[in-house]
């Protein structure tokens, strides 16, 4: 019995500590709902929460490219099967290209020297002496199992790339800037896959299978797409300049990865996204921008950026995953045993020997590079004192430039009105009609000759841009003649001028008083109903001066 009243008693004392357990928890839940309902219901906290900072808040975009440019040459970087677009399916192919067993490669020396004056051009350090890889992947359209590439000593190193752009807060000033070259290496081309869904099958073209690359890198120092699509127009102008790639984004000769990441600056570089394969300046800004502003939505969500592949989407202006996210791939890297090391020698430096016609000289192919994209429009703005703009949209396209050098030497305006027309006139019809420059009804010829009727005050402005629509209509005919038959002329005649000068003035009181009273910007309004009905053709400082003794008296 008394171990059963222990027993007991033990019981009762566990129950009221249960009890006390119970009615304690009863009461934080219920202030807990109380807090929380007063909440919803709008009723002030004694501690109100300070809001929580964006995680993505003042976080950077950081941009790297790696750009595959198509060298400019007649045959592969280690065969002689020819190069060409838009050949039938596996008709450029050659043994070698085949990885057919016993076949060797034969490098291409254009191809070398493609390489030499790109990296020369982009101010790189090229090595003397440069070795050859193999790096092991397998995909159906390499049927070697490896590509021949550059990977521990390529031809060149340590360059830089200086581009422009419109920026500021109208995006009206040319903003410079700098990114470097981490190298510049040669390889080959892989085949190409073509799909075939509605078969469910993948045909393989070897066409392109060794077609000679150079693999630019570029430092990750770019911060948004805008920046890099300027560096990769400038280099594609640079290329197409020195010949050694074409350049044509559209038939894959320039090739463009983008490496994108986000971070706060200061702090070590994000995770980084790669974006493959982009084949338009355009896109490449959407692109990067894209995907800049992903990562940052995705981090502000709690999420972590992946190392993937991932594609642009031009539909949808989006970045979608092609690869999962992958560990480091090992390509197993090794010497490629059947080619030598490449050496490239200066003048003064061949071995006795050898024949210099046989080598790549890098100080013969310094001394031939042509005049850069860079150099082109300083000289253009010194010489002729255009703005900087001005400058780029002439050496991007050859032919504009010279239609505007003939027409500066064909008149006696200054370059600084030639360029307006040229800019304003002409470009802005051809851009309108979309039509070559080498299409314009109007010859550098006509506008010279419409620029210096302008010059010698024998029309006014506003009657020389009607001549100028009139040419553009009437492509057989000269400024001169259109200015006869339409009788274009610029009045001179004191007397005439001031008797229509005298009628604007009588039927337009209001505005006499107003420049009575001391707005003299209502002048300009009456000087455009004289213009009106001189159809452009008074003078306008003479008309000025007339107007306003006019109103002054």
């Amino acid at each position: 019995m008394a171990a059963a009243s222990a027993g007991l008693g033990g019981m009762t004392s566990i129950c009221n500590k249960l009890k006390h357990v119970t009615v304690f928890t009863s009461t934080i839940i219920c202030h807990a709902l109380k807090r929380r309902i007063s909440i919803c219901i709008g009723r002030p906290q004694s501690q109100p929460q300070t809001k929580k900072k964006s995680v993505s808040q003042g976080m950077v975009g950081v941009v790297g490219l790696e750009i595959h440019a198509q060298i400019n040459s007649l045959s592969k970087l280690f065969s002689a099967a020819e190069v060409r677009f838009l050949a039938p399916p596996n008709s450029l192919v050659s043994f070698f290209d085949a990885s057919l067993p016993g076949t060797l490669p034969v490098l291409n020396k254009r191809c070398v020297e493609a390489a030499v004056m790109t990296g020369l051009a982009l101010n790189c350090s090229i090595n003397r002496k440069s070795l050859f890889d193999r790096k092991h992947y397998f995909y159906a359209d390499m049927p070697a199992g490896y590509q021949i590439t550059q990977q521990r000593l390529p031809i060149a190193v340590d360059g830089k790339l200086t581009y422009s752009y419109l920026g500021g807060h109208k995006r009206n000033q040319m903003v410079t800037k700098c990114v470097h070259i981490k190298q510049i290496q040669l390889e080959q081309d892989s085949g190409k896959s073509l799909h075939d869904e509605p078969h469910n099958q993948t045909l393989i073209d070897l066409n392109r299978a060794g077609v000679g690359l150079m693999e630019i890198v570029m430092e990750p120092e770019m911060s948004c797409g805008e920046e890099a699509a300027a560096a990769v127009r400038e280099l594609q102008l640079i290329l197409q300049t020195l010949g050694t790639c074409r350049g044509n984004m559209a038939e894959g000769q320039l090739r463009v990865d983008a490496n994108v990441s986000v971070h706060m600056p200061g702090e070590p570089l994000g995770i980084r996204t790669e974006v493959k394969n982009i084949n338009s300046a355009r896109f490449l800004a959407r692109a990067i921008d894209y995907e800049i502003q992903r990562q940052k939505e995705l981090l502000e969500q709690g999420g972590a950026v992946q190392n993937e592949t991932r594609a642009f989407d031009q539909k949808t202006s989006t970045t979608v995953p092609m690869r999962d996210k992958e560990d480091f791939q090992d390509y197993r890297f090794m010497p490629e045993p059947n080619l030598p090391p490449l050496r490239v020698y200066d003048s003064v430096s061949v071995p006795a020997g050898l024949d210099p016609s046989q080598l790549v000289l890098v100080d013969e192919l310094q001394a031939c590079l042509p005049e850069l994209p860079s150099v082109r429009r300083d000289r253009l703005v010194q010489t002729y004192s255009i703005l900087p703009e001005h400058s780029f949209t002439l050496v991007n396209d050859d032919k504009l430039l010279d239609y505007f050098e003939s027409v500066v030497k064909s008149t006696k305006a200054a370059p600084t009105k030639v360029i307006g027309w040229v800019m304003k006139e002409l470009v802005g019809l051809l851009n309108q009609q979309n039509l070559e420059i080498s299409q314009s009804p109007v010859s550098p010829h006509t506008l010279a000759e419409l620029l210096d009727l302008l010059e010698a005050g024998h029309i006014s402005s506003s009657a020389a841009k009607h001549v100028f629509q009139e040419l553009w209509k009437s492509p057989g005919k000269s400024a001169e003649q259109i200015v006869q038959e339409q009788d274009l002329g610029l009045l001179s005649d004191p007397a005439q001028l001031r008797s229509i000068c005298q009628t604007v003035v009588d039927t337009h009181p209001e505005q006499v008083r107003a420049i009575k009273q001391g707005n003299q910007k209502v002048l300009n309004k009456l000087m455009g109903e004289v213009q009106k009905d001189t159809k452009g053709r008074a003078n306008p400082v003479q008309l000025r001066a007339i107007l306003q003794e006019m109103v002054s008296t």
